[in-house]
This record gives structure tokens, C-alpha cells and sequence, in this order.
């Protein structure tokens, strides 16, 4: 293959990847790649739009009635259950809010990821 071949493979390539990619803003901590994580629109509650979760980091970004919002540390059982549950709002309100406060727990970090704030310069 010659040079000019090579860089037209590597660019549609990198043109096909990042047509997967995908950016929500998060409240209180700002865009979120949902590539590493696990997603499912939910169509059978009136309050959790979207269930995205990063089993590896124990990380949540869920949709709330058209906002997303973000909880750490939550562990694979309270998904699967969150997940399985007949009032995904309910189950919601019972074993994941005000038990997974990224405020008091850890917040992973992903490459490339600027706190929110930072200004890139």
C-alpha cells in the first residue's frame, strides 16, 4: 500500500470511530464520554430516561427527566437491580439517591478530561 493509501485507511478509520463516540453534559461535572460505558434508553419510566453505567469504575451517568446526573462508587448489584426494578424512579429514590454522592465519593477520572472549569490553554 502506498502513503497516500495508508492515510486515506487511517482517516476513515479515525472518521468511522468517532461517528460511535458519544458526549453528554453532565450536571455539576460537565461532558462525559459514554464510551466506556454500558447504555440503555429506558422507555418504561416516566422519570430515568437513560441508564449508562461504567462497571469498571462503579460509575452512573443517568437521565432524569432530560438531565443527566452522575453517582460513584455504586456497585453492580444496585444496577442490575436498578435495571430490573418495575418504578425505575422508585428504586431510584430508594437505593441511589443520597447513597452515591460523587461529593464525598471518588469521582473517576477519563484520558483527556479536563476538571470542569480548567481552562485548556
Amino acid at each position: 500500500m502506498d502513503l497516500a493509501g495508508l492515510l486515506l485507511s487511517t482517516l476513515l478509520l479515525m472518521l468511522t470511530g468517532s461517528s460511535n463516540a458519544e458526549t453528554v453534559v453532565v450536571k455539576y461535572r460537565g461532558a462525559v464520554d459514554l464510551k466506556p460505558f454500558k447504555c440503555e434508553t429506558i422507555y418504561q419510566s416516566s422519570a430515568v430516561k437513560r441508564l449508562c453505567y461504567d462497571a469498571k469504575e462503579g460509575y452512573v451517568v443517568v437521565n432524569l427527566n432530560g438531565t443527566y446526573y452522575h453517582y460513584c462508587e455504586v456497585p453492580a448489584y444496585i444496577v442490575s437491580g436498578w435495571r430490573a426494578s418495575n418504578s425505575m424512579g422508585d428504586y431510584f429514590s430508594k437505593n441511589v439517591k443520597g447513597h452515591f454522592d460523587c461529593r464525598v465519593n471518588r469521582v473517576p477520572a477519563y484520558s483527556g478530561e479536563r476538571p470542569q472549569g480548567e481552562v485548556k490553554r
